[in-house]
């Protein structure tokens, strides 16, 4: 057995994660005066591993799928977009980072400083009280013992720093943010905005991004080259290493731990005492010791990291409860092409977004609860293998009608069955237990899911699109990245994990801040509201256990 090594120093607080909801903690607490350990899994990331500005033909295999080392080693991370052979490092190897699925679940990990807002989409949306309330609109599931005018100061807070463009709407089921300037739509986008609000009364709006659209807390406004998931030179997207932990680091009060996953919450006196890391390229285990524990390592993760520490589960909900969105269905068409064949900027990072309408004042349609939004966009479609010559070619290139897609992203209902637990048979390359995956989309989601596609080959007829088709089949669970659940908030110790400041029930010095303690999903991309949460629970950390340090 290996011989574990405890450092002497011990910090006033331990972040386990550098995503997101990791970043924040890091920098709240240290700007409040803690000194705080930062544990991350993957390795150091800085600008000059940021490759979207390279070119196809300046790697291997030309970006072309054709990689042996990511098909053999990232089967799993490769089903993703933003998993290529420019970036794929910062994805977990899948034989080193294994997960059993008892069903079908796309589990998309990157080990990296920073995590997953080196890659994340941006779309940023608040959460209402249509669903932190959501079961006392319609009588499923439990309410979150939070409500949204509680999040309202912290959403503001991430708002102004991270910078979110985008326009007001004025909706309470999609509560508008504190905004930069929208990003232009292009003529066929305006074209569906103006003709679905006409015939349907439905808002079609721009994307609510973190992206830079003017200069912002000393980083310069979105220069549209693209691939966003490859890095950002000019930092205009949020990523943590560059924005959050750098303000962390400033204080000098930051000790970053890096290639070390997280095995173990060890307890003493019924309080968290450390947490045992090993480190992945020399194996050896240590122990990091502070006086309180935040775990930000992301919504699974978390939860692994619980179970396998044996802690918080007194309640027997540890692990359940797990959601994510079921997307990868829509509809498009051709709008007419009515306007100057104007595109917008040369590759604009963002798309449209048509906020929840089903349910907002009913319970129940169709025979289903809850709803979906859409992201989609329209582009003008040209035939370059139009005849002609010189100004007649140009006119017949442009005669293309605008392509435009909606996608939906529907909600996930919290059911116990959906669940993940310790696969005590299997172990990662670091000697940690694997998590076992079972999951799978109810009645609820299917219906959900056929309704948006429905309801948006609807609303391109009702603009005028011709050759209109549905699109898409459901997701694999998991395959969306807005995993959350599994460590659930609560007010009952009985039925809960953590309380509404993400404080264990069990262990009062530990929190579990990301995604893990949602108790239900809406229909909107998570990060946003997992961050106002963490800069929530940081605050109640400071006062309450601040002094304490």
């Amino acid at each position: 057995m290996l011989q574990v090594s405890t450092g002497t120093e011990i910090f006033d607080a331990i972040v386990v994660g550098s995503g997101a909801t990791g970043g924040w903690a890091a920098k709240e607490l240290t700007e409040a005066g803690m000194r705080v350990a930062l544990i991350e899994a993957g390795s150091n990331v800085t600008a000059r591993d940021f490759t979207e500005h390279m070119q196809n033909w300046e790697l291997p295999f030309l970006n072309s799928g054709l990689s042996p080392e990511v098909r053999r080693d990232r089967p799993v991370q490769s089903r993703c977009y933003a998993c290529t052979e420019y970036n794929y490092k910062w994805f977990v190897n899948d034989r080193e980072n294994p997960y059993t699925q008892a069903k079908p679940f796309s589990w998309i990990r990157q080990r990296a400083l920073g995590g997953r807002t080196l890659s994340w989409g941006r779309q940023s949306y608040r959460m209402s009280n249509l669903d932190f309330k959501a079961a006392s609109h319609d009588g499923y599931g439990v309410d979150w013992p939070i409500a949204y005018e509680d999040l309202v100061p912290y959403y503001e807070k991430v708002e102004k720093y991270v910078g979110i463009s985008g326009q007001a709407e004025g909706l309470p089921q999609l509560p508008d943010s504190v905004f930069l300037p929208p990003m232009a739509m292009t003529c066929g986008e305006r074209l569906l905005r103006d003709r679905v609000r006409e015939k349907t009364g439905r808002v079609v709006t721009i994307g609510r991004s973190a992206i830079l659209t003017r200069s912002h807390n000393g980083r310069a406004a979105c220069h549209y080259c693209g691939p966003c998931e490859r890095g950002c030179v000019t930092f205009s997207y949020f990523s943590s290493p560059f924005t959050t932990i750098a303000d962390a680091r400033k204080t000098g009060r930051l000790t970053l731990f890096t290639d070390s996953p997280a095995a173990k919450v060890n307890l003493r006196d019924g309080k968290a005492a450390s947490v045992t890391v090993i480190h992945t390229l020399t194996r050896q285990p240590r122990d990091i010791r502070g006086r309180l524990i935040v775990l930000c390592a992301s919504t699974l993760e978390s939860t692994r990291l619980l179970l396998n520490s044996n802690v918080c589960n007194s309640s027997g909900v540890l692990g359940q409860y797990l959601m994510d969105h079921i997307y990868e269905g829509g509809a498009d068409g051709e709008m007419p092409l009515e306007a100057k064949p104007w595109a917008g900027m040369p590759k604009r990072p963002n798309g449209i977004y048509i906020p929840r309408f089903r349910n907002v004042k009913e319970k129940i349609t169709n025979g289903f609860i809850r709803g979906y939004g859409y992201q989609g966009g329209s582009s003008p479609q040209f035939d370059f293998g139009a005849p002609g010559f010189g100004a007649s070619y140009k006119n017949a290139v442009r005669t293309g009608a605008w392509r435009t897609h909606l996608g939906l992203w529907a909600e996930c209902l919290p059911r116990p069955e959906n669940f993940v637990e310790i696969d005590r048979e299997r172990k990662d390359a670091c000697g940690i237990p694997i998590l076992k995956v079972s999951c799978e989309w109810g009645d609820n989601e299917r219906k959900l899911f056929e309704d948006g596609r429905q309801q948006a080959a609807a609303m391109l007829e009702a603009a005028g699109a011709k050759n209109v088709k549905l699109t898409g089949r459901q997701s694999v669970p998991g395959h969306c990245i807005h995993e959350v659940g599994t460590a659930r908030m609560g007010n009952d110790p009985k039925t809960s994990v953590v309380n509404g400041y993400c404080q264990a029930h069990e262990v009062p010095n530990l929190f579990v801040t990301d995604g893990a303690c949602w108790v239900s999903q809406g229909c909107q991309n998570p990060t946003l509201t997992m961050m106002a949460i963490t800069v929530r629970a940081c605050d109640y950390i400071i006062r309450e256990h601040g002094k304490k340090a």
